[in-house]
């Protein structure tokens, strides 16, 4: 059998059942699987807590391919689920495509953007990246004892950049002599499941001189912190807590509240508020994880200096630049 024939199979399934599932929140994942340890499973759990404080149901489905996402798009819909939430900005074009098909169904684009005027029955959930990469940025340049660093991403687009951008302003914020190295692991969507190339990418950083290394690539990450586990240097997790993966390796990692934007999505169901939503320091929506796993490797002189950078982001009295804003970083070259 082949891949779109259980496709189809299973979207066959979804259309017998709509009757059931009618007001049941869906889940569709980016390409890079549902247990993820990132990006995706950070969407799976909270899809799971809705499950659990709501007593209510949702269905989820997995992207194999680019041209699966119009089709289970169009399937929810069909089917009667209600919000369909989305995950990666890669959802942005398809939800754009059939949202006007579907005028009583809301769409959740978390990361992508969707234009509000034209299609007034869609959310588009973004995060300021930039913010939270800076934090772990000082935390780099504090923890590092070379006085280089590293950025590993997953697809070179300027979303990845931008966490990149906010990471390296944040080296510099602690230590403006400070050299940080920065690779993308490809240019298609195979980018955010590659660790064995994140492997690769994180060796020939080392070999440089690097000592703290910031993944931002899905699944890719993961061969990113191993080998930084391996060799014995620090690494930054991205959008779930991944500290515990190699505790006492893992010096933080850069909280993305994929999570919140999934369960309050799910949460207000069919009456949710639709336009665009942007979620940062302030309303906690980015921030870096401190738990049993990395506490001996944040000092008290760590935490309080990034503590009071963002209290004085969100108060407006540091600005860090978005690398989307006009594709252009102060702090890294690209």
């Amino acid at each position: 059998m082949t891949l779109m024939q259980k496709f189809l199979g299973a979207a066959a399934t979804l259309a017998l059942t709509a009757g059931v599932a009618s007001a049941d929140p869906a889940l569709i994942y980016d390409l890079g699987g549902k247990f993820d340890k990132s990006f995706n499973e950070a969407a799976f759990n909270g899809a799971e807590r809705f499950a659990k404080d709501t007593g209510g149901a949702y269905k989820d489905i997995e992207m194999q391919s680019e041209a699966q996402r119009e089709q289970a798009l169009r399937r929810f819909a069909e089917a009667g689920y209600n919000p369909v939430v989305t995950t990666g900005f890669s959802f942005s074009t398809p939800i754009a495509n059939i949202a006007a098909d579907y005028p009583d169904t809301k769409f959740v684009t978390v990361d992508g953007f969707v234009d509000p005027a034209a299609h007034p029955n869609v959310l588009s959930v973004l995060f300021s990246e930039h913010e939270g990469s800076y934090l772990v940025g000082m935390m780099a340049g504090m923890a590092s004892k070379t006085g280089t660093v590293s950025f590993v991403g997953g697809m070179d687009i300027p979303l990845i950049r931008k966490f990149a951008c906010g990471y390296a302003q944040g080296v510099k914020a602690v230590n403006p002599d400070a050299t940080v190295i920065s690779n993308m692991t490809g240019t298609t969507p195979s980018a955010w499941n590659d660790p064995v190339k994140g492997s690769e990418l994180t060796l020939a950083q080392i070999s440089q001189g690097s000592d703290v290394v910031y993944a931002a690539a899905g699944g890719t990450g993961l061969g990113v912190l191993q080998t930084a586990a391996d060799k014995g240097i620090l690494s930054i997790g991205v959008d779930s807590n991944q500290n515990y993966l190699h505790s006492g390796s893992v010096l933080t990692s850069m909280l993305k509240r994929v999570d919140v934007a999934v369960y309050d999505a799910m949460s207000a169901g069919a009456d949710m508020e639709t336009g665009v939503k942007v979620l940062g320091l302030a309303q906690e929506g980015v921030g870096y994880a401190l738990d049993e796993h990395n506490a001996s490797l944040v000092s008290e002189d760590m935490k309080a200096a990034v503590d009071a950078a963002r209290e004085k982001i969100i108060a407006g009295e540091l600005m860090v630049h978005d690398y989307m804003s006009d594709d252009t970083c102060p702090a890294l070259t690209f």
